[in-house]
């Protein structure tokens, strides 16, 4: 193998890093629903109970809905598409691409109704906290 070669073998391994490393971080929009959904709930109380807790600024409700379908469409599909191009991950590659489209299109239809479940259940959270202190006391 000649050096071109060496260091053009060298690049393609390391762009395949770089979006192994951006695919870990983003996994759970690339496999069934049910997966996406509770890893999104769970970002969504964590970040909700920063802005309730005076730690951030804006409320991340306002815009949750409308930032996932952009997410999806800026970076996670975007994303799908480059591992498929990738050609090392065979038919995975396709899972993950088709994966993050539908789960794109549930969260259209789905999306909003469910940030509305999430306040509900955060509020609820909250209140069975509360009343647990004041019995403590």
């Amino acid at each position: 193998m000649t050096e071109s070669e060496t260091t053009r073998e060298d690049r393609k391994a390391t762009i395949v890093i770089e979006h192994l490393i951006q695919a870990s971080d983003v996994s759970h929009t690339m496999q069934h629903w049910h997966i996406y959904k509770k890893w999104n709930e769970r970002f969504f109380m964590e970040c909700y109970g920063a802005y309730k807790e005076g730690r951030v600024d804006t409320d991340p409700s306002l815009n949750w809905y409308k930032g996932e379908i952009g997410f999806f469409d800026y970076y996670v599909i975007p994303l799908a598409k480059k591992l498929q191009s990738c050609g090392v991950f065979g038919v995975s590659s396709d899972e993950y691409f088709n994966y993050a489209s539908q789960n794109r299109d549930e969260w259209c239809r789905e999306g909003e109704a469910l940030v509305l479940e999430y306040i509900s259940k955060f509020n609820e959270n909250a209140n069975r906290k509360m009343t647990k202190n004041n019995e403590v006391v």
